[in-house]
């Protein structure tokens, strides 16, 4: 997620920062109010015991109730603007770079998020749109897992409270179709522990902390794979399949970037299968995967 050239569109920044203060106002909005509750009287009724008789008498008559409801004025309460919104808002207000996607490339894994957060997010790749993910994750984990030591520890000091994990990836572009006879092979079809796969395009050297959780949505916009020498992404989107299979129940969400080009094309239709394919925006494709496990038998593409 590393921007490979500058971009200056002022358009898109301002899009999505009003985007950013519309999410903080609908926040704010709703917390500033309580709801109305009604109170239904009732008669309160005091019990005199003696020897020989008992007795109730009524203290209050209950009144008639009103015809219309009142209206009462409702009590706004102090909430304050959450963190990582308020952080994003001035990040991305004097940031000069936009996001790597656009508008309506975001829009497609914001719907997700809209739905399922907080959750559990995973992302292939570090970059400017880093803390915008963060932000319209609220609530819940956001994981960022990037190829390049220096560019962690560049965004680190910009922005010290990301989770991110270096990852090593052992594959190159020019070895894609090697990689994907590989992929066919029985090894790769077998649901399990990406730890324990013997499948070859598994990436087996990610941090606990990434196969440890089960993830709600992954993005894969990583690692780099726009020239021959380059990681690609073959290793990142089968082992993103492979995680979203292998979770315990449920269903995952995997995005895939630049499927223009025919690494992210080819992989993602094979690995992720075009049987889960929801949507395609642009360069990003959309595919909602269940989990394997609760049901035997279940073929690894419908």
């Amino acid at each position: 997620m590393r921007p490979s050239k500058t971009q200056t569109s002022i358009s898109l920044k301002l899009i999505l920062i009003c985007f950013l203060c519309l999410l903080l106002f609908l926040l704010v909005f709703k917390s500033n109010f309580t709801p109305f509750q009604e109170n239904h009287s009732s008669p309160i009724l005091e019990i005199h015991e003696s020897n020989t008789t008992r007795t109730s008498t009524p203290v209050a008559e209950e009144k008639p109730p009103s015809p219309e409801c009142p209206t009462l004025p409702l009590t706004p309460t102090c909430t304050k603007t959450p963190p990582s919104l308020a952080q994003a808002l001035v990040h991305y207000a004097t940031l000069n770079i936009t996001p790597q996607q656009t508008f309506n490339e975001i829009s497609v894994s914001m719907r997700v998020l809209q739905k399922k957060g907080p959750c559990n997010f995973l992302v292939f790749g570090l970059g400017h749109d880093s803390l915008m993910w963060t932000a319209l994750n609220h609530g819940g984990r956001t994981i960022f897992l990037e190829e390049d030591k220096s560019w962690i520890e560049q965004i680190k000091q910009k922005l010290p409270t990301l989770e991110s994990y270096h990852v090593v990836y052992n594959s190159k572009v020019h070895q894609a179709d090697e990689l994907m006879e590989v992929g066919m092979g029985e090894d790769c079809k077998v649901v399990v522990d990406p730890r324990f796969s013997k499948c070859k395009l598994t990436l087996k050297g990610l941090p606990n902390e990434v196969f440890d959780v089960e993830w709600d949505l992954i993005m894969v916009d990583a690692p780099t794979g726009y020239h021959d020498e380059a990681p690609g992404r073959m290793s990142a989107i089968y082992t993103a399949g492979l995680m979203a299979r292998n979770r315990e129940n449920g269903e995952t969400d995997v995005f895939v970037h630049d499927v223009d080009r025919v690494v992210e094309d080819k992989f993602s239709k094979a690995f992720l299968c075009e049987g889960y394919f929801r949507e395609q925006e642009g360069r990003i494709r959309h595919f909602t995967i269940p989990s394997h496990r609760t049901r035997s038998g279940r073929s690894f593409c419908p």
